[in-house]
């Protein structure tokens, strides 16, 4: 492989542009060199304002020899095609949560890359590189204050729009939580169930909010995860976890205190680019790194299927108001690390 990771990207909307921008103006060791979008012309012209080949057809370009790896940012429906496309062409492939946009196509990218035989492909969940969640999984993994028991979590939007509706709380949002806190105790779940609160005044007709997810793992640490995406104070993510001995905080982002007009304030974050930004750099660049020394060290394949299989369970259990058994076969040895 070349000394620079040549990359081609595969959807040229708001994440993709901005993982572009992150690859060729801040990280290291990557470089993209093409793109492909089904809006053409949007699409050249992000190819020529960053120096990069223009592909009409995505499968043509992850096929081309001067492309080494893929990234896969277009809307969930052509998720699977492509990442699927970069198996079969042997090269590696980030990929945008969700894996793909049904559980059944998350099982074919699983089966096609195990076929194949090597690891090629990473889900984007980037909580796993924010520095405050990579400090409590440390936490966790010493034991220092005992077991785990509980878990409080919260993740809160300042406002969302008429297109968000009551399924993407779990499915878009709280798909989030679903995989940190795995990661971070270590287990697979149980069990999930939905309730709903009181129905903020903030709410539109399409969308229950706020709602509370219940997980339990299968050693039996139980979990609340609060998605409040109309909370109208800023854009704020919550993890407490209770342990036997102590109470571990997910750190707050470093921002500057105020003092004034009385009052002393420190400000929060605004949205999620914000408060993730340095999550997504680390992310990359450890992908860049990984896939030039030939490995997969991130959220696997398998990670997004489980992720699928948890989040489908959820919603069935929002739909049915019940509490769901989540079901799943046995990690396949091709993912033990």
């Amino acid at each position: 492989m070349a000394e620079e990771l040549r990359i081609g990207v595969v959807g040229t909307g708001a994440i993709g542009r901005t993982h572009i921008e992150r690859i060729n103006t801040k990280l290291q060791g990557g470089r993209v060199v093409a793109v492909s979008d089904i809006n053409a012309d949007f699409a050249k012209k992000i190819a020529d304002q960053y120096g990069c080949k223009f592909f009409a057809d995505g499968e043509e370009m992850i096929q081309s020899p001067d492309v080494d790896a893929i990234i896969v940012t277009t809307i969930d429906a052509y998720h699977e095609q492509y990442v699927t496309a970069a198996i079969k062409a042997g090269k590696y492939v980030f990929c945008e949560k969700p894996l793909a946009a049904e559980q059944s196509g998350c099982k074919r990218i699983v089966e096609a890359e195990i076929a194949g035989g090597k690891q090629l492909v990473q889900v984007g969940f980037m909580r796993r590189y924010d520095p405050g969640y990579r400090q409590l999984r440390k936490l966790v993994e010493k034991h220092t204050y005992g077991e785990p028991l509980m878990l409080h979590c919260a993740h809160r939007n300042y406002e969302v729009d008429e297109t968000y509706d009551t399924p993407m709380a779990v499915e878009n949002s709280m798909i989030h939580e679903i995989d940190v806190l795995r990661w971070l105790l270590g287990e697979d779940y149980a069990t999930a169930e939905v309730v709903f609160p009181k129905k903020t005044k903030y709410a539109h007709k399409n969308l229950q909010d706020p709602q509370i997810m219940i997980l339990t793992t299968k050693s039996g640490v139980r979990i609340d995860v609060e998605a409040f995406v109309n909370c109208h104070y800023g854009y704020d993510i919550k993890c407490e976890v209770c342990c036997e001995e102590g109470i571990l905080n997910l750190p707050e982002p470093s921002n500057a205190m105020v003092r004034s007009n009385a009052s002393r304030i420190t400000p929060i974050c605004r949205d999620w680019s914000e408060r993730f930004v340095e999550a997504y750099n680390v992310e990359i660049q450890e992908w860049i790194n990984a896939s030039k020394e030939g490995r997969v060290d991130g959220p696997t394949a398998w990670d997004g299927y489980v992720a699928s299989i948890t989040a489908a369970a959820a919603s069935k259990a929002r739909d049915t108001q019940s509490v769901v058994k989540i079901d799943m076969d046995k990690q396949p040895n091709f993912y033990q690390k």
